[in-house]
């Protein structure tokens, strides 16, 4: 059975320190892991913090903050964290260890990060849980999208792609969107969803299993092309 690469989904940027541990010939749900090793083997001990964090802003734990991000009146950073230039932090954020933010992302009100990669350019704006997931370049969530990484059971969790269904070994695996691809407002996407590259679906529409590339689901039968 073929495998699905990471490369089929997103590119990962240059600019990002991590490179070596986020492969492009490996299974996009194996990055995953990799977020905590990465972070774990980053260096530091030259890190220092920006002098424009306001007072509301808390930050626990080792954090990378370029001093080009944003910061909200308030918000809640728990290290391991590293956070790309440009960023734009909004109040009431909650970001909660093993984070790795690209260039130019949005992280946003009311919105909770854990244990995931959010390469360049990536938008969350409102009401969002980003939970064991990884977002490709240019991903967007629209209001209130969630992405659940927990199954009722509690059970690993198993993927669907386009050669057959595939274990991952995880219990807890969120969502994975290629490059381009969004979850419109109050979607709930089941654990192991995988959304090809410029796929989207539908407001209010709660989607598990793959979306193909330049997809667009209505429903979880209704999928037609982007056009």
């Amino acid at each position: 059975m073929r495998k699905m690469r990471a490369s089929e989904l997103f590119d990962f940027p240059e600019n990002l320190p991590f490179a070596e541990f986020f492969v492009a010939d490996a299974k996009p749900w194996d990055w995953l892991p990799n977020i905590q090793a990465a972070l774990a083997a980053y260096d530091w001990s030259a890190v220092t913090q920006p002098d424009n964090i306001p007072a509301g802003v808390h930050i626990d734990g080792p954090a990378y903050v370029h001093p080009s991000v944003k910061f909200p009146a308030y918000a809640s950073i728990t290290g391991p964290v590293w956070i790309g230039a440009q960023t734009e932090i909004r109040p009431g954020a909650y970001i909660r260890g093993h984070v790795i933010v690209g260039e130019g992302c949005v992280l946003g009100n009311a919105c909770e990060y854990k244990n995931c990669l959010l390469l360049n350019g990536v938008e969350t704006p409102h009401y969002n849980y980003v939970g064991d997931s990884i977002l490709g370049n240019q991903a967007h969530l629209g209001a209130g999208a969630i992405l659940a990484n927990l199954r009722l059971d509690r059970g690993d969790i198993r993927v669907k792609t386009p050669t057959g269904v595939h274990p991952t070994g995880l219990r807890k695996l969120g969502a994975i969107l290629g490059d381009y691809a969004e979850a419109l407002c109050n979607c709930v996407l089941q654990p192991g969803t995988l959304l090809g590259k410029h796929s989207a679906v539908m407001p209010g529409v709660t989607y598990g299993g793959f979306l193909a590339a330049n997809a667009l689901a209505y429903d979880q039968q209704r999928v037609q092309s982007r056009g």
